[in-house]
């Protein structure tokens, strides 16, 4: 038989007795080669709104760090930071509550009320009675290891931390990673606050580091999901303070947050975008298929 002959009867079949050999290959094998299939390419304005959610759990850590030196140094009367962190979680809550209007059933909005005053409560009443507790906790620890050990943790959290958008009437639990990088940030404001002098001053951290780190990454997932432009006002107010708190206390630390800042923001997007052009992903009918599974984005209840 001729090879045209071949490439007329050939068929993608290995069970069927065929007159050319097993490892023949027409011309046509090629035809369906496709490059990039399902490629999107990136626009680096696009991933630099993106990485906004990184820059602000950054300095989130460098402002929390810096009211811990200056906590340390008594530059801060831990009283005031208590009714700063007081304000602040009754401004948070505001805000969620103006984001929750459109949502329509006010009788999980009152439930969720209820549940917000009385873990706030909880929380306030277990802070207090565990302050001196947790002032002599790293008594017997030097100091160099608590921060190996503090810096350890941080950057735990900050490689864990939950970055996605909280859409609302959203049912979805958190993410392990999620749980393990609150714990790890928690854990770590623990050991730095106890090398603090007096019960109060480890009070107002803890109660700051609970706001930052728990309650302040969902408030923050919540607004990702919003307006682009309040994302961008809330990332430049965040990145200012973490500067201004931090540079009076260290210029080293101030620099490398403003490298962290930038990087994250702006160089690494421009290296995805960059890199981009080197993506080449060959598709073709030797590959298996593919499902494509639509799910449902809405839970009726």
């Amino acid at each position: 038989m001729s090879v045209d002959e071949w490439e007329a009867e050939w068929e993608r079949v290995l069970w069927k007795k065929k007159s050319y050999p097993d490892n023949y290959v027409p011309r046509s094998f090629l035809a369906s080669l496709s490059r990039n299939p399902n490629f999107k390419p990136y626009t680096y304005w696009h991933l630099v709104v993106l990485s906004c959610p990184i820059s602000q759990h950054l300095a989130s850590i460098f402002v929390f760090l810096a009211v811990f030196m200056r906590l340390q140094q008594r530059w801060l009367d831990p009283r005031a930071l208590v009714w700063i962190s007081g304000g602040v979680f009754l401004a948070g809550y505001m805000a969620w509550e103006i984001l929750d209007c459109a949502q329509p059933d006010n009788a999980v909005r009152n439930t969720n009320r209820a549940k917000a005053l009385k873990a706030s409560i909880l929380v306030f009443l277990a802070l207090m009675s565990l302050s001196p507790v947790l002032k002599t906790l790293t008594a017997a620890t030097s100091s160099d290891s608590i921060w190996a050990l503090s810096a350890s943790l941080f950057i735990l959290n900050a490689l864990l931390a939950d970055y996605t958008a909280l859409r609302p009437q959203s049912h979805r639990r958190e993410r392990l990673t999620s749980v393990l990088s609150m714990n790890a940030a928690i854990s770590s404001s623990v050991v730095l606050a106890s090398r603090l002098s007096d019960d109060i001053s480890v009070f107002g951290l803890i109660l700051f580091s609970v706001q930052a780190f728990a309650l302040f990454p969902m408030l923050r997932r919540r607004i990702q999901g919003t307006a682009t432009s309040l994302q961008i006002l809330l990332t430049a107010l965040l990145s200012g303070l973490s500067v201004i708190l931090t540079y009076p206390l260290s210029t080293t630390a101030a620099h490398l947050y403003t490298f962290c800042f930038t990087f994250v923001t702006f160089l690494a997007p421009a290296m995805l975008v960059w890199a981009q052009r080197y993506k080449n992903e060959i598709r073709g009918t030797w590959d298996p298929a593919v499902p494509k599974v639509y799910r449902r984005l809405s839970v009726s209840r």
